[in-house]
């Protein structure tokens, strides 16, 4: 079993790897992005990237929890790859804020640029759709083996729903056609491992939570 601090060196590792290969992809469009006009600091775009790169850092921060907690290597590869693609999407979109020259911390509360600043925020540091509550991500943090992987599955698939459900507010509302594409094939891409946990859980005897 790994210690806590190994954890939380490879988590600090992937966020800065994948904030460096997010701002180079922001990088080589930017002649392109600044041809166009500059999203305003109370515009979706400029929303949807503040509380998606929140919204993406807590998977991050469960994907690497789960792997410490057991050996089970399916589980283990999907922790992987949730915490590589959404480290590297946080990236692009804090880059794209760098790049807009727009705060990454609003005043207004999150969701606002979907219309639900009032209800969004939930108790105990769920902050937006899906998120897991602090309790819920100490106790992740307490669990082993079969018992962390159904709870990661469980908190991951709610996680994604949120998510999807953020993405295809972009899609709609955003006006930057890079921002959306990228949240175009956020929307493709976790409803397609929405599924595949559905499957995951089944084989564990367990469904997933609402």
């Amino acid at each position: 079993m790994r210690r806590p601090a190994l954890a939380a060196g490879a988590l600090a590792a992937v966020l800065v790897v994948g904030g460096a290969a997010g701002w180079a992809g922001a990088s080589a469009a930017g002649e392109e992005e600044r041809a166009l006009p500059v999203p305003a600091a109370d515009s979706a775009d400029a929303g949807f990237a503040r509380d998606m790169a929140v919204h993406h850092q807590q998977a991050v921060e469960m994907s690497y929890v789960v792997r410490d907690r057991t050996d089970d290597e399916e589980v283990r590869r999907l922790a992987y790859d949730i915490a590589q693609t959404q480290a590297n999407q946080r990236g692009m979109l804090l880059g794209w804020l760098d790049l807009w020259e727009l705060p990454k911390v609003s005043a207004d509360p999150p969701m606002t640029w979907m219309g639900m600043g009032d209800a969004a925020a939930g108790e105990d540091g769920a902050l937006m759709p899906g998120m897991a509550t602090d309790a819920e991500m100490e106790r992740l943090g307490r669990l082993d083996g079969r018992q962390a992987e159904v709870f990661y599955l469980q908190l991951m698939t709610r996680h994604h729903r949120g998510g999807v459900h953020m993405a295809e507010g972009c899609v709609r509302a955003c006006e930057v056609d890079t921002g959306k594409r990228l949240a175009s094939g956020m929307v493709e891409g976790q409803e397609s491992e929405i599924r595949l946990m559905a499957g995951m859980l089944k084989a564990r005897g367990a469904a997933a939570r609402s």
